[in-house]
């Protein structure tokens, strides 16, 4: 038997002693609140980035031809103005659908 033999076998026996307390804690995990939070503001984000994406190049057209196809250049702008919380595409569809007395309504809503 070796010198150290003793010691080895004891340590097999003994339990592992729990890690030592520290003043500092920092938790594994950040709050799922903060998670969630920005999660929806990046899928906001990308969403009107997208929207601009294919809508910016409307204003390129004649009034006219926007006409055509039921928008009007000053709903555009607005749409593109718009906070981030709200939807752009549904605040645009919804403007394009609405009556005149109406569409003042929801322009004028969201200033």
């Amino acid at each position: 038997m070796s010198d150290l033999e003793h010691v080895r076998r004891s340590l097999r026996k003994s339990p592992n002693p729990p890690p030592p307390m520290r003043d500092f804690y920092m938790p594994a995990m950040p709050p799922l609140g903060l998670a969630a939070a920005l999660k929806t503001t990046w899928q906001a984000w990308r969403r009107r980035r997208r929207f601009r994406q294919h809508v910016l190049p409307l204003l390129t057209h004649d009034d006219t031809i926007l006409r055509d196809m039921g928008y009007q250049r000053s709903d555009i702008e607005w749409a593109l103005r718009l906070p981030l919380r709200q939807d752009a595409l549904k605040a645009l569809e919804q403007l394009r659908n609405a009556t005149p007395e109406l569409r003042t309504t929801i322009m004028n809503q969201d200033r």
